[in-house]
């Protein structure tokens, strides 16, 4: 009796997300590890997020859709966190998390329930490229979450974060990333308006 084997694209299409996450030093300014699988994040007009590519503010500023591998009876956290605030060089606010959604049933986002309403890309003028990092992770079952349930038209705790303490709060287990760069455009002023900036 042979053994199956995981086709040669799985293996090499893994490793490329892990590869990617560790080259672009998310591992370890956001995780400890890197997940092996990708969430495929696509925004309007055909902007897709493909493992570190450069997008504009202009072009992330709508929520975008979100899917993965997902068991239909399991729950999953989402999150999109940003470790670079204010910048790189010196991320004071490490990490600014743009969006959290847990309870997600399967992979229906919207039926979760939304922690931190989704808020796009602002990075500060001269700050470089920042980078945007979505996870989603498998809970245990249904969670009663003890986090403040913040919108999107206030910046108020959503600075000095870690996607990484959370899990481990709520006892999460990571299943798959993907990550984009940003850097400031002038869709970045209208975004601090509406954060009340």
């Amino acid at each position: 009796m042979f053994a199956l084997r995981k086709p040669v694209f799985t293996s090499r299409f893994l490793s490329t997300v892990a590869k990617a996450m560790n080259d672009h030093g998310i591992v370890p300014d956001v995780l400890k590890d890197a997940p092996d699988n990708l969430i495929q994040v696509s925004y309007p007009n055909d902007v897709v997020v493909k493992l570190g590519n450069e997008l504009t503010p202009t072009q992330v500023k709508e929520r975008p859709s979100v899917l993965w591998e997902a068991n239909a009876n399991s729950f999953y956290t989402l999150c999109m966190t940003d470790p670079d605030a204010p910048s790189r060089a010196e991320p004071t606010f490490r990490e600014w998390h743009h969006w959290l959604v847990g309870n997600i049933p399967g992979k229906q986002v919207p039926l979760g329930d939304v922690l931190s309403d989704y808020i796009g890309s602002g990075p500060p003028e001269g700050t470089g490229l920042h980078r945007y990092v979505f996870l989603v992770f498998q809970q245990n079952g249904k969670i009663a979450f003890d986090e403040p349930r913040l919108p999107n038209n206030s910046g108020d705790k959503r600075g000095c974060f870690s996607i990484a303490k959370f899990a481990e709060k709520y006892k999460l287990e990571l299943i798959a990333g993907n990550f984009y760069q940003a850097q400031y455009d002038d869709y970045v002023p209208i975004l601090y308006k509406q954060l009340g900036e």
